[in-house]
């Protein structure tokens, strides 16, 4: 049967040849003695596939899933190898056509049936995979959206005619020409590519972390550098798979350096500040420092461009490297270190001032967090003040004095208890009114 379409456009003729063809090949294969053979052997190869598979598959499962309680690198590999067991039916269906198709083509010369009824279970294979094994939600939508349809495409014998126009249409960028299979080429290994470093970089970054003996500056200093490796390789992978001449590139790595030079001066002033930071170890995460400018905190995260303070009230500062460099900066933490800080007090002009020293520190030495090392509390005196001795207690803690813990205020409490137990009067302010003439000159 067949239809007038000259008057239509070019593409339904197209389209209704290659029904015309598929419509042609499906009667040849229809009345073909060979072709009802190949199918015979289609069926017989899926049906020994199926018998092997359900004999085979629970022997793997054994050999290869490791004990429930093993733990490591090999019993992670033998978990993973466990989840592609639902493609072993597809794949003994195509190895067991493939061994059909040969000897088909040996003794007939014709061999068209069994090949297509070969890729259609090598669809089916890459349909499970997608299916039913992957997992991640970037994977499953590039194995959904590219590995699918060209599994697709392959099973029908079209691949190669839709690979040879896609190569034919060029997409031009200046003195750049690409073809639309280059561009989509990259963009599919691109994002292989990509994700492959980040999933690289996320896997690294934990081994690195658990390696306790290396410095916190080193393990963030050696990430960082290992994560601009896999991604500048990532790069230039993948320039090499589109096929675009690096020497083509030559002029725009001329305007990224005019650009460094001019308008991006303090990104890469405070990136190699990073850098240093990372190298010298002056601050590292979890330091609390006070810079120039007033700015404190805890740094929470060093990047390439910044760090970032969190203070004691939640508040995140986003302070570049470069001021760490080129200002003063107070780290009170220094990874761990000890700190002094002192609580003020003082008593009435009646007391013994004698007795409150040795009073006070061995007061505030019963608190747990006040360290003997390097030196035990100190009262010291002050002065005289107008309405009392003015001292103040010396201690040594771990840690600051601000958000979760409060020394100084402890501290207080146990100077305020101990003195009380000692009868020993804390003064205030007094003030003594001499009126002239007594109070008869007063006038109401």
């Amino acid at each position: 049967m067949e239809f007038d379409l000259s008057s239509q456009p070019e593409i339904v003729q197209q389209a209704y040849g290659y029904a015309l063809q598929g419509w042609e090949l499906a009667l040849s294969w229809l009345l073909s003695p060979v072709a009802w053979s190949q199918f015979g052997l289609l069926v017989l190869a899926y049906l020994l596939a199926i018998l092997v598979a359900r004999r085979l598959r629970p022997v793997l499962a054994t050999k290869i899933a490791p004990a429930k309680d093993s733990t490591g690198a090999l019993a992670d590999v033998r978990r993973f190898a466990v989840l592609f067991l639902p493609l072993l039916l597809p794949l003994l269906a195509y190895g067991f056509t493939a061994i059909g198709e040969t000897l088909v083509r040996s003794m007939f010369d014709s061999g068209a049936v069994i090949a297509f009824g070969k890729r259609v279970f090598l669809f089916l294979a890459v349909r499970r995979l997608v299916r039913d094994i992957i997992h991640d939600p970037f994977l499953k939508v590039l194995g959904r959206y590219i590995l699918l349809p060209i599994a697709a495409l392959y099973m029908f014998g079209v691949l190669d005619d839709v690979l040879a126009a896609l190569k034919s249409m060029k997409v031009t960028f200046g003195n750049i020409s690409i073809s639309v299979m280059a561009l989509l080429r990259g963009a599919i290994a691109g994002s292989v590519l990509f994700w492959l470093g980040g999933w690289s970089t996320r896997q690294t970054s934990q081994f690195i972390e658990a390696q306790e003996q290396m410095r916190p500056s080193v393990r963030q200093l050696v990430g960082k550098a290992i994560e601009f490796v896999i991604f500048a390789t990532a790069f230039f992978l993948l320039l090499n798979i589109m096929g675009i001449n690096l020497g083509a590139l030559a002029f725009l790595g001329g305007a990224i350096g005019v650009g460094l030079g001019f308008g991006l001066q303090k990104i890469a002033s405070n990136f190699i500040s990073g850098v240093i930071l990372l190298v010298e170890g002056q601050a590292t995460v979890g330091d609390f420092v006070e810079l120039d400018g007033g700015e404190k905190g805890t740094i929470v995260k060093m990047m390439a461009r910044a760090a970032i303070l969190e203070t004691f009230d939640g508040r995140w500062i986003v302070v570049p490297n470069e001021d760490f460099i080129t200002t003063r900066v107070t780290n009170y933490s220094d990874s761990g270190s000890a700190n002094r800080f002192e609580a003020e007090f003082s008593v009435s002009y009646d007391t013994d001032i004698n007795k409150v020293p040795a009073l006070i520190e061995a007061a505030v030495s019963k608190h747990p967090d006040v360290l003997d090392e390097p030196y035990p509390p100190d009262c010291e005196l002050r002065g005289f003040g107008d309405s009392g001795i003015d001292f103040a207690v010396e201690f040594w803690v771990e840690g600051l004095d601000d958000g979760p813990n409060k020394y100084t205020s402890d501290v207080l409490f146990l100077v305020w208890n101990a003195l009380k137990d000692a009868g020993i009067e804390i003064p205030y302010p007094q003030r003594v009114v001499e009126i002239k003439g007594g109070l008869s000159q007063m006038k109401l």
